[in-house]
C-alpha cells in the first residue's frame, strides 16, 4: 500500500500556501508572518522610526492582510503586495503620530510648560549604535529606498514596484542616501545590523497576529476555535 508522504511546507511557493490557507488551513498564515517579519520590520522602521511602534503597524498590516487575502489577485508577488500594505499602514501611523504631537505642542503652549515631549524621546531611545542613527537620520525618502535595496536587497523593479517610482529616481534617492551616509560609514553598515529583528520579536508578533485570527474565526464560527 502506497503511503501518502507528508508535505513540506517550507518549500511551497507563497501563492500555493495562500491557497492552503484560503481553504482552511489558516494556521499556515504562521509561515509567511516568518518569512517576511525582517523586511516588514526594516521597511516599517525606516519610515517610523520607532521600534515598539514599528511592530504594532506590522501587527495591523499582517491583519488587514489576512482579511484581504481573497482579494490577492497575484498581479505582483505576495511580497510585493504585502510591504505595499505595511508601508501604508506606517504612513498612516506617521500622520496621526504628527497630529498628536501637534496637540501636544498646542497644549504645552496653552498651559505655559515646557517638558519634554515623550514622543519625540520615544523615537530616540532605539538608536543603538553610530550605523542605526546615520540610517535614520537620512530623509524618509532616501531612508526608505535605502533600507529597501541595501538591507533588505530587493531588486530596483520591486523596489519600483512597491514605492511606484520611476528606475531613476529609485537609483538618485539610492546614491543620494549614500552621500549623506558619507563614504566613513560605508565599511559600517551590514544588514543584519541595521534594524535588528531577534526570534523574540518575531515570536511575539506571530503570536500577536496568530491569536487575532484565531478570534476572528472563533466569533464568525464558534465551533472552529479549536480547530486554529
Amino acid at each position: 500500500m502506497n503511503s501518502i508522504r507528508p508535505i513540506d511546507y517550507e518549500l511551497l511557493k507563497d501563492e500555493e500556501i495562500i491557497d492552503l490557507i484560503l481553504n482552511g488551513e489558516t494556521t499556515l498564515y504562521e509561515l509567511l508572518i516568518r518569512k517576511f517579519n525582517l523586511r516588514l520590520y526594516r521597511i516599517s522602521m525606516s519610515i517610523v522610526n520607532d521600534d515598539m511602534e514599528a511592530e504594532d503597524v506590522m501587527q495591523t498590516a499582517y491583519i488587514n492582510a489576512y482579511l484581504q487575502l481573497a482579494n490577492f489577485q497575484n498581479k505582483s508577488s505576495f511580497g510585493t503586495w504585502l510591504t505595499r500594505i505595511v508601508i501604508n499602514e506606517s504612513l498612516l501611523y506617521k500622520k496621526k503620530q504628527a497630529k498628536r504631537e501637534q496637540l501636544i505642542i498646542n497644549s504645552s503652549e496653552k498651559d505655559h510648560q515646557t517638558e519634554n515631549n515623550p514622543l519625540k524621546e520615544l523615537m530616540n531611545q532605539e538608536l543603538k549604535t553610530l550605523l542605526e542613527k546615520a540610517v535614520s537620520d537620512l530623509p524618509e525618502k532616501y531612508r526608505l529606498v535605502f533600507v529597501m535595496r541595501e538591507v533588505e536587497e530587493l531588486s530596483t523593479q520591486e523596489t519600483m514596484d512597491i514605492l511606484q517610482l520611476s528606475e531613476s529616481n529609485v537609483k538618485v534617492r539610492l546614491n543620494r542616501a549614500k552621500e549623506m551616509l558619507r563614504n566613513d560609514l560605508s565599511t559600517y553598515y551590514k544588514s543584519e545590523q541595521v534594524f535588528a529583528f531577534d526570534l523574540v520579536r518575531c515570536d511575539r508578533i506571530v503570536n500577536f497576529v496568530m491569536s487575532k485570527i484565531a478570534d476572528y474565526h472563533g466569533k464568525k464560527n464558534p465551533g472552529m476555535r479549536g480547530t486554529i
